[in-house]
């Protein structure tokens, strides 16, 4: 028991050493704590793609077949350098979206969606969208779709390739695009609004606790979680959900006029190849495949932001890394000498 005892004021000790050291740590970081800066990685999808091309030849030719190869490319060059290096090809810049239900990722977004709008020709380029999304809060997603709206604006291509899941606000994004590209079994759809509100008064009732919420304006607060909901709080949230799920309606039918809005506009959802049949989509292919035809003939670039760790979140990794390593060195060393004892 001595020994138990010993033992557990030690690691009592380590672990308070530990926990002094991160509140201190954590309160210096929020006092010098500086607004996030973000860094744009560029990268050119042509290049990967060869790369990978010629790593999987080079270890599946024989070196007959590779001298050939590698001729070939040097004739090639040299024909290349007799025409014009200022060839314009079409340029292709390839952005993702992963949304949760507060639409996070428009922070990254909206700065790529400025960047490829810096270099994009009008009537020429093309912007493909990764998108991701089951959707989300109702602003927050409106103020993604805008961002693709900014794109139509410029007179430039759009294009929204749906691997997985775009729906509700997800599709209200999609469905700005000039061309929406599916993966056969990506879910699609979902034209429609809802809201759950839990409701405790009557545990507050039956343990005699009171809740009061005063306003100013009558329909300031319809429902509550802690008061008594009445029907006309009711019907007023019930009215809010409606004239929502209009705007819903009206702008993906004034993007998509192809949509017989009435009769998908009813909160299901469709998977990829049964989405094309009620003109939800307009091609079944994977985000994989169109980038790679894309490649053939333009040159693609991957466009993300994303943010840059400051000195103090490096710094934080480290002493974090290296409080774990002793903690474990520490606690090994305990458990052997408790062992040899």
């Amino acid at each position: 028991m001595t020994e138990y005892g010993v033992f557990l004021a030690q690691t009592i000790t380590v672990v308070a050493a530990i926990l002094i050291v991160m509140a201190a740590a954590s309160s210096a970081a929020l006092k010098n704590k500086k607004p996030e800066s973000k860094e744009m990685l560029i990268e050119k999808l042509n290049e990967k793609y060869e790369e990978i091309k010629d790593t999987l030849e080079e270890s599946m030719l024989s070196k007959e077949a590779l001298k050939d190869k590698k001729k070939q490319l040097k004739k090639q060059e040299k024909e290349s350098k007799g025409k014009s290096d200022t060839e314009d090809k079409k340029k292709v810049f390839v952005l993702s979206f992963e949304g949760d239900i507060k639409a996070s990722a428009v922070e990254g977004f909206r700065e790529a969606v400025s960047a490829a709008l810096l270099v994009a020709r009008p009537g020429t380029d093309e912007i493909v969208v990764k998108l991701e999304s089951p959707g989300g809060m109702v602003h927050s997603y409106g103020l993604a779709s805008a961002q693709l709206d900014r794109i139509k604006q410029k007179g430039i291509k759009l294009t929204a390739c749906v691997d997985k899941v775009a729906a509700s606000g997800g599709y209200m994004m999609a469905c700005v695009a000039d061309q929406i590209i599916a993966s056969p079994f990506a879910i699609m759809g979902s034209i429609g609004v809802v809201a759950q509100v839990p409701n405790f008064n009557k545990v507050l009732k039956k343990n005699d606790i009171d809740y009061e919420i005063l306003t100013a304006g009558k329909y300031k607060r319809t429902l509550t979680m802690f008061g008594e909901n009445t029907d006309e709080g009711r019907e007023k949230f019930k009215s809010d959900l409606e004239d929502t799920h209009q705007l819903f309606k009206s702008y993906v039918s004034e993007r998509r006029p192809s949509v017989d809005i009435e009769s998908v506009a009813n909160g299901d959802i469709w998977f990829g190849s049964k989405a094309k049949e009620v003109s939800l989509v307009d091609d079944l292919k994977t985000s994989d495949e169109y980038i790679l035809e894309a490649c053939q003939d333009s040159e693609v670039y991957s466009l993300e932001f994303k943010a840059k760790k400051s000195l103090m979140d490096k710094l934080g990794m480290s002493v974090s890394s290296g409080i774990e390593q002793s903690v474990t060195k520490l606690l090994s060393e305990l458990n052997i000498s408790r062992g040899m004892k």
